[in-house]
């Protein structure tokens, strides 16, 4: 990874919105993945939920975080593939102010090297909703460690050039970006 030596660490709030049927907090390995990573690389988990597969249930809880302004990121792992419970690509699309198509290019782009072909049933999706960076990935463990490890870790690290999404989402009044969050 690419730092910029003049530039600081800015720790972010980072919600985990693991969706299940059948997880809960104490068998939750994907979610348990993602809040050791962020914690390790110096952010704060912010908030952390569990709902069932269900669009709007979804929908609620992304649009609860993205109106908070003590949220800068949400983390969601599960229902990203082709069954019919899996909606997470229909329910947070109509949300985003702006996609990141090269987020879903660049996941299975690594995620081809583990699985194969078996990537094209991945509908990783991300985007910004009122400054607020939505990262959606696989629910496996391997995955979300793949999502964080080989994308997420560095678009959220202010140190990583030539670019990266916190001064888009860093707080307003942190001194770290010009513009204030609504």
């Amino acid at each position: 990874m690419a730092h910029h030596a003049n530039t600081e660490f800015v720790p972010l709030n980072i919600a985990i919105l693991t969706l299940s049927d059948t997880r809960t907090l104490e068998n939750d390995t994907s979610g348990d993945t993602l809040a050791e990573r962020l914690e390790t690389e110096g952010h704060r988990c912010g908030d952390r939920a569990i709902i069932k597969d269900d669009i709007y249930l979804l929908r609620a809880k992304v649009s609860q975080w993205i109106a908070e302004p003590g949220i800068q990121a949400v983390l969601i792992t599960g229902g990203t593939g082709f069954t019919a419970r899996d909606t997470t690509p229909e329910a947070v699309l109509p949300l985003f102010d702006k996609q990141i198509e090269g987020y879903g290019e660049l996941f299975r782009q690594l995620s081809f090297a583990q699985i194969g072909s078996s990537t094209v049933q991945s509908r990783a999706v991300a985007g910004v909703a009122n400054r607020t960076v939505i990262f959606c990935m696989p629910g496996s463990t391997g995955a979300c460690q793949l999502a964080w490890d080989g994308i997420i870790k560095e678009q959220l690290d202010a140190r990583h050039k030539p670019c990266n999404f916190v001064e888009m989402v860093a707080l307003a009044g942190s001194g770290f970006c010009q513009g204030e969050r609504e």
